[in-house]
């Protein structure tokens, strides 16, 4: 479990920095509740939502994941790939959209949790 854990560690991290800037923006803006419209708040919000929404599960489909696997090379590779996703979504977010940081870290992020899922279906039902 080494890998969930070092990978939920650095995520966490990742967390909290995204809810202290979000919390800094609020203050700066005087928003203490919602949004009032603000983009730039809004946009902190929903990276920060967003990286709450779907990191809790990649990292539990990881754990199970690392628990079955007889070597470190597929649970490595998703959690370099979660990492990475989550590290471009924020930056995609605060660019004009459409562009490809964004889309890399969905995609990523997606990408993760469906071999996540199929590794976990196939040795569940083989």
């Amino acid at each position: 479990m080494r890998i969930v854990f070092t990978y939920a560690a650095c995520l966490a991290l990742l967390f909290v920095a995204l809810s202290v800037r979000t919390l800094r923006l609020r203050k700066r803006l005087g928003i203490a509740v919602g949004d009032r419209g603000n983009e730039v708040l809004l946009r902190a919000m929903r990276v920060h939502a967003n990286f709450a929404e779907y990191v809790p599960l990649a990292l539990l489909l990881l754990a199970w994941v690392e628990a079955g696997s007889a070597t470190r090379t597929l649970p490595v590779a998703l959690a370099v790939a979660l990492a990475v996703g989550r590290c471009l979504h924020p930056v995609g977010l605060h660019r004009p959209s459409p562009n490809a940081f964004r889309a890399a870290g969905v995609v990523l992020t997606f990408c993760v949790i469906g071999v996540e899922s199929v590794v976990l279906l196939v040795r569940a039902l083989g």
